[in-house]
């Protein structure tokens, strides 16, 4: 009974962890918002945010991956948190300052405080997959309960696009410091997380040496090797489209930030919906039949959306001035856009579990290889806002469209677990 009880306390302790990364990473896309609106600035220098946090799942995989080995699960878990702490902090701080008197400050502190933030999520991320991977027994069940924690992901990134919604308001006239309550809101998670954590007895698996071969060990893996790549990908669809969206309709289609807020937090929502259906299917439907179906689909509703007919429909948003409910018009293949939250929302965990299937003793050092690739989300960012920039907003989606077309390949030849060569 003990060992059971120890069992869920970790199962909890490691859902709770994953709703706060969903948190802290999304808060990215809205501050793009505000950013870009602090003078003639491209889209691609306004993702400054998602580089500073994604870059820094390169830097910090693999490390990442040996202090599990070296230290353990719960010890990591504390050290990412205190990392955190320092870079909501430095985030704030970079609020303070006077953009007009000296942008390139502001600029290069959030930076810094994203890049740091960046490095704690990057580090939590390495301790909740496996885990919860490890917990729910390896396979389906553990594919299951990675979707499970991914309906608290996704319920954490709803919240933090309507709380953004709220804060913004006017995003011509929206500064950093317009984010602080939700850095502190991040900021009190990370506090009270770390003290949970620290009280919490968690039942730690065996871990192998810390040596250089374990990662040529682990890449020798042809299905892995793939894998990487596929979760360098999809990182630009799931933060990719939402991330557009929500600038074309501020940009282009003149939708305030309080209704694009509302509207983007429709996305993770679906986000949310797909992982209710992916954890009550997980131990049913295998992670390549998974794959397989959403990236077809997602191919499907971006290309609908992008030459969807230019017809307006109503959406619901909020005057968060006066608390009125107000209704925009918004065209209609934005909700083909939105529906792709249905798909991204069972592809981490379905990817990830193809990827270290079969891996034994690579398993937690893979993990840290695996969250290096997230980096690919600064890197697809940059791409897909380099060709907003010169194409406009929908033809950048076609950077989405060819990140799909990659894990329908990888589900369905690139997964096949192959042997050590």
């Amino acid at each position: 009974m003990s060992e059971q009880k120890k069992q869920w306390g970790a199962i909890i302790v490691m859902i709770a962890l994953f709703s706060m990364i969903a948190f802290v990473t999304n808060l990215c896309t809205p501050m793009a918002t505000i950013i870009k609106n602090q003078g003639e600035i491209s889209n691609v220098l306004a993702q400054i945010g998602n580089y500073g946090n994604f870059v820094a799942y390169l830097i910090m995989g693999i490390p990442a991956g040996m202090l599990i080995a070296k230290f353990g699960y719960k010890k990591t878990a504390l050290i990412g948190l205190v990392v955190g702490i320092v870079g909501i902090l430095i985030q704030w701080y970079s609020g303070q300052l006077d953009a007009q008197a000296n942008l390139g400050l502001v600029f290069g502190v959030y930076l810094v405080g994203a890049f740091i933030s960046g490095l704690c999520m990057c580090i939590l991320n390495c301790v909740v997959n496996p885990m919860l991977n490890l917990l729910g027994g390896g396979g389906n069940k553990g594919n299951q309960l990675i979707q499970i924690g991914g309906v608290f992901n996704s319920t954490a990134a709803v919240a933090c696009y309507i709380l953004m919604g709220a804060l913004i308001a006017d995003a011509t006239k929206a500064k950093i410091s317009d984010a602080t309550p939700a850095l502190m809101i991040a900021l009190a998670i990370f506090a009270i997380a770390f003290i949970v954590i620290l009280f919490t007895k968690i039942e730690e698996p065996e871990q192998a040496t810390v040596e250089v071969s374990l990662i040529k060990g682990a890449m020798s893996y042809r299905h892995f090797a793939l894998g990487t790549l596929g979760i360098f990908l999809y990182m630009g669809i799931e933060v990719g489209v939402p991330n557009f969206v929500s600038l074309y309709l501020i940009s282009d289609c003149g939708i305030t930030a309080g209704t694009a807020g509302m509207i983007v937090a429709v996305y993770w929502a679906m986000m949310l919906v797909g992982r209710f259906v992916g954890a009550n299917i997980g131990s049913a439907v295998s992670s390549r039949t998974m794959i397989t179906t959403v990236s077809t689909i997602t191919i499907i509703l971006v290309i609908f959306g992008m030459y969807a007919p230019d017809t307006q429909v109503n959406f619901p948003g909020v005057d968060w001035g006066k608390l009125e409910v107000i209704w925009a018009p918004i065209p209609m293949g934005i909700f083909s856009f939105l529906l792709v939250g249905l798909c991204t929302s069972v592809m981490w965990g379905a990817i990830f579990n193809m990827a270290v299937e079969g891996l034994g003793k690579y398993t937690a050092i893979a993990s840290g290889i695996f969250m290096t690739m997230v980096f690919g989300c600064a890197v697809m960012m940059a791409i897909q806002a380099s060709v907003a920039d010169t194409f406009g907003y929908i033809n950048s989606f076609w950077v989405v469209v060819f990140c799909a077309a990659y894990l329908l390949f990888y589900a369905l030849i690139g997964s096949k677990v192959s042997t050590k060569k």
